[in-house]
């Protein structure tokens, strides 16, 4: 949170970019977020948040997602839950965006694959704007790989997140698609995916579940950018990495 507080703001202005996305899927304290997470990093300059697989661990996000249309959920989780696994939200040069949100469902388990609800979310978006950017929230490379295959040239960008470690695959398609296996990390880089190292290391190491906590140190924010045509066609994709001074 201190580095998207004291970071996002300049790297927008820095980039020059018009619109952004951010994954809020670990604000609270590696789970899930709040009402007054969320709106400090709307405050902070991100256009829409989308969320993951620990969206239900804070209860008081339920009612918050019923009524916003800033924070989504993925698509594919249940229909009897609040929210939306799409949005749309105009940028700062007017252009309406839409955003998708979509859960792996390798070793995720949603209660729906994503690829039952994928083809109807872009459908939809496509009526209303070509600039779609989808959030694919999974587990598995071959799975983030796969949908951005799937999705090339329908939409924008296909940016992967859920695994934390920001991979060396940026792309832009020929048919203007830009994809990433995983955008990477907001958070403390010495630890393990932001846990304190000791404490991973050694559940991993014994098998014995120990409570982890948060890392501290190394603290960076991590992203893409990704610049398109108004057709909606990706023409760059790249890795973002800034330091947060100590």
């Amino acid at each position: 949170m201190r580095a998207v507080e004291r970071l996002l703001p300049n790297v927008r202005e820095e980039l020059r970019a018009d619109f952004c996305v951010a994954n809020g899927e670990n604000a609270a304290d590696g789970l899930g977020i709040t009402p007054h997470l969320a709106e400090r990093i709307l405050a902070s300059g991100a256009d829409v948040i989308t969320l993951g697989n620990h969206t239900w661990r804070r209860k008081e996000v339920l009612p918050y997602l019923a009524e916003t249309d800033r924070v989504i959920r993925p698509g594919n989780l249940s229909k009897h839950t609040p929210g939306r696994g799409l949005t749309f939200a105009e940028g700062s040069n007017g252009t309406n965006v839409a955003v998708i949100n979509l859960l792996g469902q390798l070793y995720l388990s949603p209660p729906e694959g994503p690829w039952e609800v994928v083809d109807e979310l872009v459908a939809e978006a496509r009526q209303t704007t070509p600039v779609i950017l989808v959030d694919f929230h999974g587990e598995a490379t071959s799975e983030k790989v796969a949908m951005a295959a799937y999705l090339d040239g329908k939409v924008t960008a296909v940016l992967g997140t859920h695994t934390h470690v920001q991979t060396n695959d940026a792309r832009v398609s020929p048919a203007g698609t830009a994809a990433i296996t995983d955008a990477g990390m907001t958070g403390p880089h010495d630890s393990v995916i932001g846990v304190v190292t000791e404490l991973a290391v050694e559940q991993m190491r014994t098998g014995v579940p120990i409570r982890f906590r948060t890392a501290s140190g190394g603290v960076r924010l991590e992203g893409v950018l990704v610049e398109c045509g108004d057709d909606g066609r990706a023409t760059r994709c790249e890795t973002v990495r800034v330091e947060l001074p100590s």
